[in-house]
């Protein structure tokens, strides 16, 4: 990632007293850990996580009640109350986090701390993604009610390539005992240490100071704390928010696909739809071929984008898009790469001109497991639309242009487990 113009602009991560869990008071840490809140989709995944331990951290960022008022008030409360009975207890003094991932054959170690906030115009954080306005209204609610940063976001930076400033630390500290030490349900291990040296925290100051971020996952939350800076005095603990930042010169994130499923399409129809428009092969094969088969289709740059859309029991690979209806219906004044985005062909030809789609909670959800999309579209008999994944680096380039894509176009990974390190604004 390119450096800001002078040293000091940059990104500033700031230590904070951690609230975490006290082991001994639940049933263990892998318990307690969630996903991130929009990876928990389905009611089956949220019942077994509430039931996985009493105190599982998705009963404050998916909290169950009648009204969107009531479950942010249930969250506030439960937080208060796991305080006060001691599940949650604040580390004794601010500090940086060193945090890794290991498992599916990769590692990934980064750091966590309170990010100052900074505005787009600034180019120090860039956001690759565009957001819908009613999540970061209900995130931004939950978040004001508890005063809390309850997971971390994932943002990227590109480092040297060298062990010096804030890798040279990460890379002594996790020589060291750790803080936590865990291993959740889908095998990743994770450890936690703390950074509280005045020498090292200088360090990292001084390298991050000339680097800028890519919000990798979290654009939601990222949109809500800007909201509520806003609503803030200045200055105050408002001015920062949780993340994860992840050198990707040494440990490189997976880019994956977030797939669309259209609750009221069905198969049928939208096969119709699509006329002589698209090029439709019906594939006589499992989920994962289907998914092979995708990928070959979309390496083929000369025939443009490509999908798959289940739902009916069978796989239909839909590719070669007609030109002139492309040239009609994608905006023209953006950058080439942007134009070309299997997002972009999905929501301004497919969604809008063709299958007259509105895109909103009601006719689109956006699910990250593969399988999951399959089985929802055909439980319910909607359509889902299959995705495949797009490079990091047309991210990373679009988002250096100013570029936002269409929302939910990527899934970065592997993300941090919510639970293991939350951020309290009311401690000192």
């Amino acid at each position: 990632m390119s450096t800001p113009d002078h040293a000091g602009q940059g990104l500033r991560l700031a230590p904070f007293r951690g609230l975490r869990y006290v082991p001994e008071r639940v049933g263990s840490l892998a318990a307690v850990t969630s996903p991130p809140y929009d990876v928990v989709v389905r009611p089956d995944g949220l019942r077994h996580l509430e039931t996985a331990d009493p105190h599982n951290i998705v009963r404050l960022i998916l909290p169950q009640a009648a009204t969107a008022a009531d479950r942010h008030r249930r969250a506030a409360d439960t937080l208060r109350r796991w305080q006060e009975e001691g599940i949650l207890a604040p580390d004794p003094e601010p500090a940086l986090y060193v945090y890794e991932q290991r498992g599916d054959g990769m590692i990934q170690r980064g750091l966590i701390g309170a990010l100052r906030l900074t505005p787009p115009e600034e180019g120090v954080v860039l956001p690759h993604e565009d957001v819908m306005p009613h999540i970061v209204e209900d995130r931004a609610a939950l978040m004001r009610d508890t005063a809390a940063n309850l997971e971390p976001l994932l943002f990227s930076y590109r480092g040297d390539g060298t062990t010096t400033g804030a890798a040279a630390v990460i890379e002594r500290v996790i020589r060291t005992a750790p803080l936590l030490s865990t291993t959740t349900e889908d095998g990743f291990a994770h450890r936690l240490w703390s950074v509280t040296d005045p020498d090292d925290l200088a360090r990292i100051a001084g390298d991050l100071s000339r680097q800028r971020a890519l919000i990798a996952d979290g654009h939601h939350r990222w949109a809500t704390y800007l909201r509520l800076r806003a609503e803030q005095p200045a200055p105050g603990p408002w001015d920062f928010g949780l993340v994860l930042l992840v050198d990707t010169a040494r440990y490189p994130l997976r880019v994956r696909a977030i797939h669309r499923l259209l609750h009221k399409l069905p198969v049928a129809d939208a096969l119709a739809a699509l006329g002589a428009s698209f090029r439709v092969r019906t594939l006589d094969v499992d989920l994962p071929a289907a998914l092979d088969a995708l990928a070959e289709a979309s390496r083929a740059d000369e025939h443009g984008n490509a999908y798959l859309l289940a739902g009916d029991g069978r796989f239909h690979l839909v590719d070669r898009p007609d030109p002139e209806l492309l040239a009609s219906t994608v905006p023209a004044d953006r950058p080439r790469a942007w134009r070309e985005l299997d997002a972009t062909v999905l929501h301004s030809t497919l969604l809008e001109h063709v299958w007259k789609v509105q895109d909103d909670p009601e006719h689109i959800g956006y699910i990250h497991e593969t399988a999951a999309a399959v089985h929802q579209a055909e439980r319910h008999g909607g359509t889902a639309v299959l995705m495949h994944p797009v490079h990091e680096d047309v991210v990373r380039e679009l988002a250096e242009q100013g570029v936002t894509m269409p929302r939910k176009s990527t899934s970065f990974g592997p993300k941090p487990a919510t639970g293991l390190v939350l951020r309290s604004l009311t401690l000192n």
